[in-house]
């Protein structure tokens, strides 16, 4: 990832921007504009949008444009995701984006330090780079993407770290759907502190 984006986060890889309806956890079914950054070293192997990991096949794009392309849509919200977004500095995009009565959410594993100002936080921390204390901590949403059967139990781990109003999600990931989903019903069941996260936009046939 060898591109120079500014420590003051006034230009960023933009990957791609579109406007469309959250299909995930806390905020499903809500029209959202989604600016989805690249650059991941975070490395799931059911990733679906692995083409966002370097970071270098995304131009660099200013954040103002970003702010201004937002401004456009109806809802008034924004959800910033990636890769991993939290590899830049956010304070600048997001404080742009509030200034023009935006709110904004984030979509983050956690695993680098907390930039931007948030009116949303989800955190979907992943096996193979643990995430932050001030993350976990300030997280809004926790959502974790059920794999296989042991995921069950770091889902349970990491509950006890986030705060007590966290909203705590098990979401099936989309190729093992048919085999997890019925074990996450059964673990909501037997954990009612847990919801059940679909992605309803791939039932729904939207970006």
């Amino acid at each position: 990832m060898s591109h120079q984006v500014p420590e003051d986060g006034t230009l960023l890889p933009l990957m791609e921007e579109f406007y469309t309806i959250q299909g995930e956890g806390f905020h499903t079914g809500k029209a959202a504009y989604f600016i989805r950054l690249g650059g991941c070293d975070v490395g799931c192997h059911w990733c679906d949008v692995k083409e966002s990991w370097d970071a270098t096949l995304h131009p660099l794009t200013s954040a103002d444009q970003i702010i201004e392309n937002a401004k456009k849509y109806p809802a008034k919200t924004v959800v910033i995701t990636g890769g991993e977004p939290l590899i830049y500095n956010l304070d600048y995009l997001t404080r742009g984006l509030h200034a023009a009565g935006i709110q904004t959410f984030i979509e983050t594993s956690g695993a680098y330090p907390l930039s931007g100002e948030w009116d949303w936080i989800c955190l979907s921390p992943k096996k193979f780079k643990a995430p932050r204390k001030d993350v976990l901590e300030a997280a809004g949403e926790l959502k974790v993407i059920v794999f296989n059967k042991s995921d069950f139990e770091w889902a349970e781990e990491h509950s006890k770290l986030v705060n007590n109003d966290c909203k705590l999600y098990l979401q099936p990931e989309w190729s093992k759907y048919p085999e997890m989903t019925p074990l996450i019903i059964d673990h909501v069941k037997d954990n009612p502190k847990w919801n059940i996260s679909l992605q309803t936009h791939k039932y729904l046939n939207i970006p």
